[in-house]
């Protein structure tokens, strides 16, 4: 009694406005990012090492109360692009650096969650590209407008993709870069273009396919960045991110969030991140 009168209290000071409309949020949200052990199971893309942790060793000091340290003090590798989930921006596929540090706004914002299922190339009438192969699965622009067709809306710019089927091994699935994986289709990533999606949350470790001659079409339509280029300032869209390789529970439907993308503070292309989505309801009124 005394939690449901709490989470009353928490509902009624979560209430903001957004895109001209007043939003009730639900503060217990869904966690998609995966969690990260550097000691136990943990996704793996393109052969990368696994994230590992070490004790701090300096001098006589050792970060380890197991092995008579005064205190525990770890020291972490990781690879964001390949050791889980992470949030990555322009600076990925240009010469001049860029980090997702500098991305300031928009990161938390009423998003839409669909499901689609992909298709093999052959069915589809996207393009795959010269290194593309009819059996490959694509996420392709006909599939993306039949999934959002009755959830998005003029105004959103986040978008959450759940690939379908969604089996939990997601969560340390290993993917070599000749395994094939589904991918986002040219037309797809035009069509998040043209329909204002700023920050694309997808549980796929790439949205481009792993061996594609690095070409990486998709990010850079989704960046506004010409095929080929890697010059910063032909980028049109600086300011969108793209998050790889979440986890979205069968238990979460279909339907619109409020997003709140937790990010590092770190000068990087891509660093390691939590999204977070809310449950809300529209308010009819104040």
């Amino acid at each position: 009694m005394a939690r449901a009168a709490a989470r009353a209290v928490c509902l009624e000071m979560l209430r903001v406005q957004l895109e001209g409309k007043f939003w009730e949020i639900d503060p217990l949200g869904h966690e998609i990012a995966i969690v990260l052990d550097p000691d136990g199971a943990q996704p793996n893309h393109f052969g990368a090492a696994p994230a590992t942790s070490e004790p701090l060793s300096a001098g006589t000091f050792a970060g380890d109360t197991r092995i008579g340290g005064s205190c525990n003090c770890e020291t972490l590798t990781v690879t964001p692009h390949c050791n889980g989930t992470h949030t990555e921006c322009v600076g990925h596929v240009t010469d001049r650096r860029f980090g997702v540090d500098r991305i300031a706004s928009g990161l938390v914002g009423v998003a839409a969650l669909v499901s689609v299922t992909p298709e093999p190339a052959r069915d589809s009438n996207d393009e795959v590209g010269p290194h593309g192969d009819q059996q490959d699965l694509l996420i392709s622009k006909k599939i993306l407008e039949t999934a959002m067709q009755d959830i998005w809306q003029t105004g959103l710019t986040s978008l959450v993709l759940r690939s379908l089927p969604n089996v939990p091994g997601k969560r340390s699935a290993i993917y070599p870069p000749d395994q094939p994986c589904p991918y986002l289709s040219a037309g797809a990533a035009e069509l998040l273009v043209e329909l204002g999606v700023r920050h694309l949350q997808v549980d796929l470790p790439s949205i481009d396919r792993l061996l594609d001659g690095g070409e990486l079409l998709a990010h850079r339509i989704f960046w506004g960045l010409p095929p080929g280029s890697r010059e910063l300032g032909r980028a049109s869209r600086k300011d969108a991110t793209i998050t790889e390789m979440v986890f979205v529970p069968d238990a979460v439907p279909d339907g619109r969030y409020f997003l709140n993308l937790q990010l590092p503070r770190i000068a990087s292309d891509a660093v390691p991140s939590r999204p977070v989505l809310h449950p809300l309801r529209a308010m009819t009124k104040r």
